[in-house]
């Protein structure tokens, strides 16, 4: 934050920082999200051990936000088969104008859309899920239809 916005008053006082939210959503993960949780968790754990005072408290509401993350963590292992859409399936999307996007259906904090990984709470993977391949699916005006489950 920018010292124009904090009062005189405060420079230098312990001020609290608010809890990072936990949201409402189930916290499914893949394994491979679970073991990026437990990454995190094992890198705060570390720079707080070694971090200067004026960094700690936002490390440790940091460190607070991810085990709770983790100890809610429910692990949804891959899909058995490829008959519908599931929690990490691998589904590629075909659009109208023919352009092709494929996307694993993964945990909220392991999402990244732009990596292909799609949070399970997102608008698409709820219309997906449940889908078969050949069914179309229609979110934020685009159309697509489902051209491959895999897992």
């Amino acid at each position: 934050m920018s010292r124009a916005f904090v009062k005189e008053d405060d420079i230098g006082a312990d001020v609290a920082l608010p809890e990072r939210p936990l949201g409402e959503a189930r916290n499914f993960v893949t394994a491979r999200g679970l073991a990026q949780i437990d990454a995190g968790i094992a890198r705060l754990s570390q720079a707080l051990a070694t971090e200067t005072a004026e960094n700690r408290p936002a490390l440790a509401r940091d460190l607070r936000y991810w085990s709770a993350r983790r100890e809610s963590a429910e692990v949804i292992a891959p899909p058995a088969d490829d008959a519908s859409v599931r929690f990490a399936s691998l589904v590629t999307l075909e659009y109208e104008d023919g352009t092709q996007r494929r996307y694993r259906i993964v945990g909220i904090d392991e999402a990244d859309p732009q990596a292909g990984l799609l949070s399970h709470a997102a608008p698409l993977a709820a219309a997906l899920l449940g889908r078969k391949a050949g069914e179309s699916v229609t979110v934020a005006g685009k159309e697509a239809q489902i051209v491959v489950i895999a897992h």
